[in-house]
């Protein structure tokens, strides 16, 4: 199976269960992140885990260890005005990278929560960036 076709999966599971989903992301909170291309302008949606944070909702670009960043980091660079879904709602959020210290509390508080991101942390050189959503009233 397709990372694309994987993600649809995730994605139909999701919408149906009201943000709920199983198998290896039944105890992960997931949310919905709906990005455009940063070139292409194309909207792509992607299911990612993220960890409140002080009212924002905070996802890790760790794209399983690997040495470069997952496109949606670089999507959200170039368009920070975007929407999640999360739980049966949609919110309207502004995309920002997390700076080096908070980025560094969150990170371990989500590997301490999951450990497979201290693992992703461990397989590459390049520091997982954290980006924080934001609602907008």
């Amino acid at each position: 199976m397709s990372m694309a076709d994987f993600n649809t999966q995730v994605i139909n599971e999701f919408r149906e269960s009201g943000g709920r989903v199983g198998g290896m992301f039944e105890s992960m909170p997931l949310l919905l992140l709906h990005h455009l291309g940063a070139r292409s302008g194309t909207e792509r949606v992607t299911p990612l885990a993220y960890l409140e944070d002080n009212g924002r909702y905070a996802v890790f670009a760790s794209k399983g260890g690997a040495p470069e960043h997952p496109a949606w980091y670089h999507n959200l660079k170039a368009h920070p005005e975007t929407r999640i879904e999360v739980g049966g709602q949609t919110l309207e959020v502004t995309a920002h990278e997390a700076d080096p210290d908070e980025r560094d509390r969150i990170y371990a508080e989500q590997a301490s929560r999951s450990p497979q991101f201290a693992e992703y942390q461990a397989q590459t050189t390049r520091r997982i960036p954290v980006m924080l959503l934001t609602p907008r009233d």
